[in-house]
């Protein structure tokens, strides 16, 4: 059996929107647009009305559910779910809340990614399990998809 391993896939860079709060620790983040690129030339954007669904837990914790979708530079829809969390002490979400400059290693945000397309050039994502890593800035979220081997 071959050991378990990761390739980069994609690199994505999301335009949110000021987060509403539903109250109850529930939240949501919408997609404003976007752009992303991997490999073999994947390149393209994100398409506007994707959200972020997420629930702070009493411990700070922030259970992420994303599902938004990616449009290729030759128009193909890709389907992205994403569900993980962010975890970081009381100080660092404070900074991360009010749009301060956090470096990534200081709070923890990885999600699992699964993706869907109905095209055939690009339908080998659909087999695709994925493991990401985030960074939150303040209008933006950086998201770094490995693919599992």
């Amino acid at each position: 059996m071959r050991p378990v391993g990761l390739r980069e896939l994609l690199s994505i860079r999301v335009d949110v929107a000021p987060i509403v709060d539903l109250g109850g620790g529930r939240r949501y983040v919408p997609f404003d647009g976007g752009k992303f690129d991997g490999r073999d030339g994947l390149a393209g954007t994100i398409l506007r009305g994707g959200v972020d669904w997420q629930l702070v837990r009493a411990d700070g914790v922030i259970e992420i559910d994303a599902h938004y979708a990616l449009a290729s530079t030759e128009r193909e829809a890709v389907e992205v779910r994403s569900r993980g969390l962010r975890a970081a002490s009381p100080e660092v979400a404070a900074r991360l809340s009010r749009g301060d400059a956090v470096d990534p290693d200081e709070y923890y945000f990885r999600t699992h990614v699964r993706l869907a397309t109905a095209t055939d050039r690009l339908s080998w994502l659909n087999d695709v399990l994925g493991i990401s890593t985030g960074r939150r800035q303040h209008t933006v979220v950086g998201i770094d998809v490995h693919q599992v081997l």
